[in-house]
């Protein structure tokens, strides 16, 4: 009962963070406000997380791990319930903005109660479960947003926390307020608070707008990424000095806390970045509607459900190193395969490594939790687990800003090669506009359609280019995965079980 309310708890904070993308038009039509500054939804929401989650070790502390989880868990039931209620959009933002806060340490405490949960044989198998919630949940999210939009209407994304919410605070409580962790009070590291606040809002801002404002060609962009910065600069020197830090920087001195958060990061901000890319491309130039560019991602769950059990009972027998290594060679595999898609790609192919993806998926979170927990005392964990939660959740929106860019920019690429062939002097170019003209299309019309066809071609070659750079980097992971040196791979469940 405590695994499922826990993973329910995680798989809602998940959910919020991408369920509201499908919903945009619909909110932002409703409140009276263009998409664009719609998009303020999901960019508020993800700054606040972002800074909220490394606090996690410091609040911990504080506090407790049980208060603070049921007290994120409740207020962040509030929020949802007062998202939906708004009638402006500023309202919207301010109430995604506490929702974002009060997500922050439920992520990570819900990995730190589960390992406290199980004897270190059993811990392989509740990271399991965890794990397919956190990262099952970005590709429902769409899904369920898409068809709770179409046929309730858009509160209702934020309504659907209460139930679930109130359930897992409920039955959380019941069960580990008698286990409740040791407290101290310590000192507030205001000038560290308000550093991190000011460069991680300043990153998070500056990724999410930056495709919109055409990066460094914006002033704005520009003092946002200075601020980042030199405000990140500052940060790192005065955490690192600090008695009672509010982010734990010195556990990057732990070999395996370092190469477990490279490896998980960055390949993260790979799976993520193509999670968004696939419906786009689906559903702007392959002509897929949301429900069935939805039907086409959603299969991903499949083998990471039946696998992860599997992998959860044999992380602590078996290397964590060389199962991340087969999660790795997966996602290349997977990513290798899209980028042989073609505009005549249909859909059974289109699903065939969407599936195989969620075998890579089961391989891939627990070995890599595994590694970068390694060797950590008990009383490092929650700090250990925000903070890897803060890298990698940074590392997605990274990996989304990237992807998009590069896309962008290897459409417009392909579209200046192959609009160079179209022109008088090609005969196969005007046979196909002689040919559209004898169909009853005028001169224009026929040029219009050409030029559509010409941006399908390049928007599908991108996203093929951006595959196979996927697939590269992810190759290009190994190594880093095996620079660890997990004493054996049951150690990180141990300290937790410690725990």
């Amino acid at each position: 009962m405590g695994t499922v309310a826990l993973s329910l708890a995680t798989f809602m904070n998940v959910l919020d963070s991408s369920i509201a993308n499908v919903s945009l038009p619909a909110i932002a039509g409703n409140l009276g406000v263009s998409p664009t500054q719609g998009t303020w939804v999901i960019t508020s929401f993800g700054v606040s997380n972002a800074i909220a989650v490394p606090l996690t070790g410091w609040l911990t502390q504080r506090f407790g791990a049980v208060r603070l989880f049921t007290a994120s868990v409740l207020m962040f039931v509030l929020a949802s319930w007062m998202c939906g209620l708004a009638s402006s959009l500023e309202m919207l933002i301010a109430f995604r903005v506490l929702q974002g806060l009060v997500a922050g340490p439920m992520i990570p405490l819900s990995q730190t109660l589960l390992l406290s949960s199980y004897p270190p044989a059993k811990a392989g198998m509740a990271l399991a479960m965890w794990a397919m919630t956190t990262l099952v949940a970005p590709v429902t999210g769409p899904l369920l947003g898409g068809w709770i939009t179409d046929n309730m209407s858009w509160p209702w994304i934020f309504y659907i926390n209460i139930p679930v919410g109130l359930g897992a605070a409920l039955v959380t409580w019941r069960i580990y307020a008698r286990r409740e962790t040791p407290t101290k009070k310590l000192p507030i590291d205001t000038v560290g608070l308000t550093l991190l606040v000011l460069w991680v809002g300043a990153l998070q801002i500056m990724l999410d707008k930056g495709k919109e404002l055409d990066w460094f060609e914006s002033s704005q962009i520009v003092m946002l990424g200075l601020v980042a910065l030199i405000g990140f600069a500052v940060f790192l020197v005065w955490e690192l000095t600090q008695e009672h830090p509010v982010v734990d920087l010195r556990l990057f001195a732990s070999r395996n806390f370092l190469f477990g958060v490279i490896a998980l990061s960055v390949a993260y901000g790979l799976f993520f970045g193509n999670v968004v890319l696939l419906p786009m491309w689906l559903q702007q130039y392959m002509g897929y509607t949301a429900s069935v560019a939805g039907m086409a991602v959603a299969p991903v769950g499949l083998l990471a459900i039946l696998l992860s059990p599997l992998v959860g009972k044999n992380v602590n027998r078996v290397d964590a190193r060389w199962l991340a290594t087969v999660a790795f060679l997966g996602f290349a595999l997977v990513m290798w395969m899209r980028s042989h898609f073609s505009t005549l790609v249909d859909f059974d192919t289109i699903m065939v490594p969407t599936i195989l993806q969620g075998g890579a998926i089961a391989f891939f979170f627990i070995p890599l939790s595994a590694i970068t927990l390694n060797g950590l005392t008990p009383d490092r964990i929650p700090s250990a687990s925000g903070l890897s939660n803060f890298v990698r959740i940074t590392a997605g929106a990274m990996g989304t800003s990237a992807v998009a860019t590069i896309w962008d920019d290897r459409a417009t690429l392909h579209h200046v090669h192959m609009a160079e062939n179209v022109s008088r002097t090609n005969p196969g170019a005007m046979d196909g506009i002689n040919a559209l003209m004898s169909s009853g299309m005028s001169f224009d019309q026929a040029a219009a359609q050409i030029s559509r066809m010409i941006d399908q071609q390049a928007f599908t070659r991108a996203a093929d280019d951006v595959y196979l750079i996927s697939s590269v980097l992810f190759l290009l992971l190994i190594p880093v995965v095996w620079l660890a040196k997990p004493k054996k791979s049951a150690a990180a469940v141990d300290a937790g079980g410690a725990h």
